[in-house]
C-alpha cells in the first residue's frame, strides 16, 4: 500500500535490531495456521508491539536485514512471507548502475515536463524494462534463501500521467512498431500508452514468477507468488494504470491481497448532487471489485484492513471510526475469509496521531483492546451458513479494466469517476448489495450466473475484445436483462481498437455490442427490446447524469423496472445486514430511503465494544456499524470455551489456553462457562479481574507478548 515517504524513512530507520537474546520462546503450534487465515506486513525484525499472532507474518523489502528479520519472525512461530513493491523501491543499485553498470535513470517514470515520478527522494516510480524485470529476481533470491514461505509483489503500478521517459519510448517502439506518440495528443495516443503500461505491468511480474517457479523446480520447494493490488476501482479514480482482471493470465500466480483501506476508501465521490467522503460505499465497491479476481480464478485471496492509515495527520477517532466502516465493508463479501489485519503493525501501536501537533496521542487503550478482539475474530469467517438481509440482490455494474485507460488528457474521463459511480451509488444507497462485474471475466463459464440484471456504460472505458460482447449477448438471450446507459459521445470511441477495424471504420462499441445482440439502432427506443428470453433497455445519457437527484431517482426506477422483468423481488432498505455463521455483520445507510431503523434482538457481543458486553438488541442507525457474535448462535461445548479474546488464546488442554498479545495492552478474554471458577490463573499467577454471570465470564488482563497459560480451576 503506498505511504507517506516519511513513514517509509521512519519504518526502515527507527527500528532497532532485536537480538536473539530479547526474543521470547515459539507460541505454540497451530494446528490451522496453515491455512493462513490473517497475516500482516511489516518492515521490522519481531518486536513486542508488533506481535499480532496472526498465522503470518510477511516481512516487507529486501536489504541486507532481511535474513535475520526473516529469523526473528519464524523464532517466534510466524509462517514467514517476504513483501516488495514492483513498481518502486529502495532499487538504486539498479538505477545508478551498479546491479549492471549500465544507469537505468531513463526508466524511471517521466511525466510530460520531465519530472521523474518519485514516492519520495530517488525511489522512482519506474517503468519496468526487462532488465528491471532481472533485477527484482536477484533481489527475490535473497528472500527465497532466506527460507521464506511466500512472495508478495505489491502494487504493479504505472502513473497514467507519465510516459515521457525514454524507457519508455523504447518500450512502446518496441510493442506497437512505431514511433512514439506524446500520451497528451490524442484519445488514441493516451490509450495505446495505457495499454503499454497494463502489458509492462504484467510482464514484470511474469518475470519474477517465472524465476520463483524456475526456483522450486530446481530445489523441490513449494515457494507460492501473491500480488498486493489496489482496486480497479481506486486505480481508476486515482489515475494510475495497473494489471487487475489480466493477473489471471499470469503463470504461476496464487493469489492476491485487496488493499482496500481508509486512504483509498475515503476518496470522495459524488451522489445526489454531494461530493464528500463515504468511506463504507466505496469500500463496499472495491471489496466487491476485488472479489472478481477470486471467482475469475479460484485463487486465494487476503482482504486488507487498516486500522489507521498512510496519512498520519488524522486523530485517533476518524482512523477507528473509518476502521470499523472498512472492516465492515470487507465482512460483508462472504465469499473471502481470509485478512490482511494490520500493515506496519509497529504504526498503530508504537506511533502518536496527529502528527505535527501537541495532543498527538498513543493509541487508545480501548482500541488496542477492540482491534486485538476482531484480529482474532477474523481467523473464524470461513462459515458456511451465509443469509442476507438487505434490498433486491442479483444486480451488477459491469466495470473492465479500462477505467484506467482515459484517465488523463487530452480528454479524461470524470474526475470524481461519475460514471461509475452515478450507476453504482443509487443502488447501494437503497440497500440493494450492487456487485461490480469484471467485463473481462463474462465469458468465464458461470460467472454471470449470479447476476439477473446488469448496467453497462462504456462512457469512460472500453471493451477489451469481441468475446465479451458475446458473452454478454448469451446471457441477455438466456434470460439477462441489460440497460445500457450511454450517449455516444466518449472521445475514446475514436481510439484505434478492434471494434473500428484499427481506426478504418467509425464503429464505436456500443454498436458493435447491439449487432452480436442482433438489433440496430432504428430498433431501439426508450423502451427495452427483447432479445431471446431477456431484453435491452438503451438510455441515451451518460452515467454521470444518475450523480444528482432526479439522475439517481431515473435510474433507479429503470432498475426497479428491469428487476421486475427479471422475477426479481424489489426491495429497498436502510441497512446492509449479513449473517455468517454466528456472527452478524450489519451496516447503517445514510442518505437512504426513509424508514424506521432496523433493530437486532437476542444475545450479543459487540465485537467494536472493548468490554464485549452483552447486548439484548442492537439498532442500525444510519452510519452505525456492527460485528456481532450473536451468542444464541453459537455451537454449544460441554466444556469452558473461548467466544472473543483480546489476545490469541490457543486451546492447550481441557480449561487452559495459551495466551499471548500485543505488549502493554489491556486484554479481555470471554469464556462461555455455566460454572464459576473457584480460581483464575495465568502462569501460576492468580488473576481477580474478572466477572461471571449468565453463563458468561469476562477475565481481564495485562497482554504480554510471549506465551502465558491461562487456567480455570473449578
Amino acid at each position: 500500500m503506498n505511504l507517506h515517504p516519511p513513514l517509509v524513512a521512519l519504518l526502515l530507520l527507527i527500528s532497532p535490531r532485536t537480538s536473539a537474546r530479547e526474543i521470547p520462546p515459539a507460541f505454540p503450534e497451530d494446528p490451522l495456521q496453515v491455512l493462513e487465515r490473517t497475516c500482516f506486513q511489516t518492515g521490522k525484525p519481531w518486536s513486542p508491539e508488533g506481535n499480532l499472532r496472526s498465522d503470518v507474518a510477511i516481512c516487507y523489502g529486501i536489504d541486507p536485514t532481511l535474513p535475520d528479520r526473516v529469523a526473528t519472525w519464524k523464532n517466534r512461530g510466524y509462517s514467514v512471507h517476504l513483501m516488495t513493491g514492483v513498481a518502486w523501491g529502495q532499487y538504486q543499485d539498479y538505477l545508478y548502475g551498479r546491479f549492471d553498470g549500465k544507469n537505468h535513470e531513463d526508466n524511471a517514470q517521466t511525466d510530460r515536463n520531465g519530472k521523474k515520478i518519485s514516492h519520495g527522494g530517488d525511489v522512482y516510480y519506474m517503468c519496468p524494462a526487462e532488465n528491471y524485470g532481472d533485477f527484482l529476481c536477484v533481489g527475490v533470491q535473497k528472500a527465497l534463501d532466506a527460507g521464506v514461505e511466500a512472495v508478495h509483489l505489491e502494487e504493479p503500478e504505472f502513473w497514467a500521467r507519465a510516459g515521457w521517459s525514454e524507457g519508455f519510448k523504447r518500450e512502446w517502439k518496441s510493442y506497437y512498431h512505431e514511433d512514439w506518440q506524446s500520451p497528451d495528443s490524442s484519445p488514441d495516443a493516451q490509450w495505446r500508452a495505457s495499454k503499454l503500461k497494463y502489458f509492462l505491468c504484467r510482464r514484470a511480474l511474469q518475470q519474477v514468477f517465472n524465476h520463483v517457479q524456475a526456483f522450486n523446480k530446481r530445489t523441490g520447494k513449494k515457494v507460492r507468488c501473491y500480488v498486493p493490488t489496489h482496486s480497479l476501482i481506486n486505480y481508476a479514480h486515482w489515475c494510475i494504470v495497473s494489471p487487475q482482471s489480466s493477473l489471471a493470465l499470469l503463470d504461476g500466480c496464487d493469489g492476491y491481497i485487496a488493499q482496500v483501506w481508509t486512504g483509498t476508501s475515503r476518496t470522495p465521490n459524488v451522489y445526489c448532487g454531494n461530493l464528500k467522503e463515504r468511506t463504507f460505499e466505496t469500500a463496499f465497491l472495491e471489496y466487491g471489485a476485488m472479489q472478481n479476481l477470486v471467482r475469475a480464478t479460484g485463487r486465494s485471496v487476503w482482504y486488507l484492513n487498516d486500522p489507521i492509515e498512510d496519512n498520519p495527520r488524522h486523530d485517533w477517532t476518524d482512523y477507528r471510526t473509518n476502521w470499523e466502516s472498512t472492516l465492515v465493508a470487507s465482512l460483508l463479501q462472504p465469499d473471502v475469509a481470509k485478512y490482511e489485519v494490520a500493515p506496519w503493525p509497529e504504526r498503530i501501536f508504537g506511533g502518536k496521531y496527529p502528527h505535527g501537533g501537541n495532543d498527538a496521542k498513543t493509541i487508545p487503550p480501548e482500541y488496542a483492546t477492540e482491534l486485538q478482539v476482531v484480529m482474532n475474530a477474523l481467523n473464524d469467517m470461513k462459515q458456511p451458513d451465509i443469509q442476507w438481509d438487505c434490498g433486491t440482490q442479483g444486480i451488477g455494474v459491469l466495470i473492465s479494466d479500462s477505467l484506467m485507460f482515459q484517465r488523463e488528457r487530452p480528454t479524461p474521463s470524470d474526475p470524481h469517476m461519475a460514471h461509475f459511480y452515478g450507476q453504482a451509488l443509487p443502488l447501494l444507497k437503497h440497500g440493494v448489495p450492487v456487485t461490480p462485474v469484471q467485463l473481462e471475466n463474462v465469458a468465464l463459464p458461470g460467472f454471470l450466473d449470479p447476476q439477473k440484471v446488469l448496467l453497462l456504460s462504456y462512457q469512460g472505458q472500453k471493451p477489451l475484445g469481441p468475446e465479451v460482447h458475446t458473452a454478454l449477448a448469451a446471457w441477455v438471450k438466456n434470460g439477462g436483462q441489460l440497460i445500457v446507459a450511454d450517449d455516444d459521445k466518449d472521445p475514446y470511441n475514436q481510439a484505434r481498437e478492434w471494434w473500428n477495424d484499427d481506426g478504418k471504420t467509425h464503429r464505436i462499441p456500443r454498436q458493435h455490442l447491439f449487432e452480436t445482440l442482433g438489433i440496430t439502432d432504428e430498433f431501439i427506443t426508450a423502451k427495452p427490446v427483447a432479445v431471446g428470453k431477456g431484453s435491452v433497455l438503451w438510455l441515451h445519457a451518460s452515467p454521470a447524469e444518475f450523480t444528482t437527484s432526479t439522475g439517481a431517482d431515473r435510474i433507479l426506477s429503470v432498475i426497479k423496472e428491469a428487476a421486475s422483468r427479471a422475477s426479481l423481488v424489489w426491495r429497498e432498505t436502510n441497512h446492509l445486514i449479513l449473517k455468517r455463521g454466528p456472527y452478524r455483520i450489519a451496516a447503517g445507510l445514510d442518505e437512504s430511503i426513509t424508514a424506521p431503523a432496523e433493530t437486532l434482538t437476542g444475545r450479543f457481543v459487540n465485537l467494536f465494544d472493548p468490554t464485549l458486553a452483552v447486548q439484548k438488541s442492537f439498532t442500525i442507525n444510519p452510519g452505525s456499524r456492527g460485528f456481532l457474535l450473536d451468542l444464541d448462535a453459537v455451537k454449544k461445548s460441554d466444556t469452558p470455551q473461548v467466544l472473543a479474546s483480546a489476545c490469541k488464546a490457543l486451546p492447550l488442554k481441557a480449561n487452559e489456553w495459551t495466551v499471548e498479545g500485543v505488549d502493554n495492552t489491556p486484554a479481555i478474554v470471554l469464556i462461555a462457562t455455566d460454572k464459576a471458577p473457584k480460581t483464575i490463573q495465568l502462569d501460576g499467577i492468580e488473576i481477580t479481574d474478572f466477572t461471571h454471570a449468565d453463563g458468561l465470564l469476562h477475565i481481564r488482563f495485562p497482554n504480554k507478548s510471549r506465551p502465558r497459560v491461562l487456567s480455570l480451576r473449578f
